[in-house]
């Protein structure tokens, strides 16, 4: 027991040595005793627990204590609203009452620090504002060009049985290099790809002091690779090399509201989180998506068929077209079917805050200081909200369904002021990608193989979802 506890005492520690005003204030086990669960294990807590399978864990502790209800792991005392309602609570936020950075901040700091997530409040607003422009319908138009020569030229090669994990992974970060920087990242693609996905680890590791041989130590320095490659680059489009439609230089020459630049520290900041999500929760759901339209092909015949009519099919010379950014809104069935995996495999199936003041839920009352969370995942399979939730149905997301359902039951993206900046991206990346692949390839996948699923900080299939594209 010792050997398995001891990283867990050592998180503890690590917890101890954070930033003050992430430890001030927390209340104690006698200001949550009126709510109900469990502190679990001498020393470790439900850490372990929680780590082995998180979606087990929040459903055992929902069903055996209610919607809302309290753990201790990684160190401290966590409360879980559960549901649609409290989705909506910390979502809208209408009080400035549930920070992000604070939520995020014992997690993530060491490895994202200010990234956009990681921000509140005004500070938040003001530099999403200057972000946003890199996402407007100029530069989105030149990204979907780009993003549709890139998958195409990938996608060609696939005919056969393969993992598609690692290969989407590598795409997506490629593309994402295409998109957000404006070329290629050549020979050091290996070790970005390698940094960001020990950064992702290093962001659940118990031990959260970066101490050697640990994956805290490993995505630490990850992280200060990345920033001496992303400031290097800014350094570079500001003094006006490489610039043009990309992100970067969109990020590199942003202003604030006031009309001064960023910092470079923050354009680093930000340009190394987005880059993180745009590469590896794309990559995420692309898999969700690919998984499930091979576990159905009903399902992926009929997207098939959407994509022929809006594209033309093949031309002239017998390759597939692609889809222009005019198009992708005629993609409805596409677009409901990425939802639909969205909803059974959201790439964050967690998120986090901490209340700034006491406030009042589910009757119960709950002090300021506490770490509180909502669970997407959870939300996402409540049968008050989806009929047979564990069946892939993208008709949940007709319009008339929409409309009728709790506005926060479906949430992969976040909602409120954190609603995710790069939606459309993802939507867009996601639709080019399944037209380049459908009008190629039928998806299958042996009889009976269902692959066992990671599940966090980012859902990924643990064999690297095993899977034949069988031209058509």
């Amino acid at each position: 027991m010792a050997s398995i506890a001891e990283p867990v005492i050592q998180a503890n520690q690590a917890r101890e040595a954070a930033p003050a005003h992430w430890r001030t204030g927390h209340p104690s086990t006698e200001d949550l005793a009126h709510i109900p669960g469990e502190r679990g294990l001498p020393l470790v807590g439900n850490t372990l627990r929680l780590l082995a399978d998180p979606h087990a864990f929040a459903r055992r502790m929902t069903r055996t204590y209610g919607r809302v209800y309290k753990n201790w792991a990684f160190g401290g005392w966590h409360v879980a609203l559960v549901g649609a309602d409290a989705n909506e609570l910390i979502l809208m936020d209408r009080d400035k009452n549930f920070s992000s950075e604070q939520g995020w901040g014992p997690t993530l700091d060491k490895l994202f620090p200010r990234g956009l997530m990681l921000m509140d409040f005004d500070h938040h607003r003001v530099d999403r504002r200057a972000l946003s422009i890199a996402f407007k319908p100029e530069p989105m138009r030149h990204y979907a060009a780009a993003l549709d020569r890139g998958i195409a030229a990938e996608v060609a090669g696939w005919a056969g049985p393969m993992k598609f994990y690692p290969a989407i992974k590598q795409l997506t970060l490629d593309l994402a290099a295409e998109s957000f920087l404006g070329g290629g990242l050549g020979p050091d693609s290996p070790r970005i790809n390698q940094a960001f996905v020990d950064m992702v680890q290093a962001s659940v590791a118990p031990i959260r002091k970066p101490l050697p041989f640990t994956q805290m130590k490993r995505g630490v320095d990850g992280r200060a690779y990345l920033v001496d490659v992303f400031t290097r680059e800014t350094l570079r489009r500001r003094a006006g090399e490489g610039l043009g439609q990309d992100m970067f230089s969109q990020f590199a020459t942003a202003t604030r509201e006031d009309g001064a630049l960023l910092a470079v520290d923050q354009v680093v900041d930000h340009m190394n989180f987005l880059m993180m999500a745009a590469h590896d929760t794309i990559t995420s759901s692309a898999t969700s998506l690919v998984w499930l339209l091979a576990q159905n092909p009903g399902w992926q015949e009929r997207l098939r068929q959407e994509i022929v009519a809006v594209t033309g099919g093949h031309d002239a010379q017998g390759k597939p077209r692609g889809l222009t950014y005019d198009d992708l809104g005629k993609l409805d069935l596409t677009e409901m079917a990425f939802k639909e995996a969205l909803r059974l495999i959201p790439p964050v199936p967690s998120l986090p805050r901490r209340a700034l003041r006491s406030f009042e839920f589910g009757g119960y009352r709950i002090p300021g200081g506490t770490e509180v969370g909502f669970n997407v995942y959870l939300t996402h399979r409540m049968e008050e909200h989806w009929d047979d939730p564990e069946t892939f149905d993208p008709m949940r997301f007709t319009p008339d369904k929409v409309k009728t359902r709790h506005k926060y039951a479906w949430l992969p993206f976040g909602g409120g002021a954190h609603m995710c900046l790069g939606l459309h991206f993802a939507y867009m990346q996601v639709k080019i990608l399944m037209a380049q692949i459908l009008q190629r390839y039928t998806i299958e996948i042996a009889d009976g193989y269902v692959p066992a699923w990671q599940p966090w900080p980012i859902p990924k299939p643990k064999d690297g979802l095993q899977v034949t594209f069988k031209p058509l």
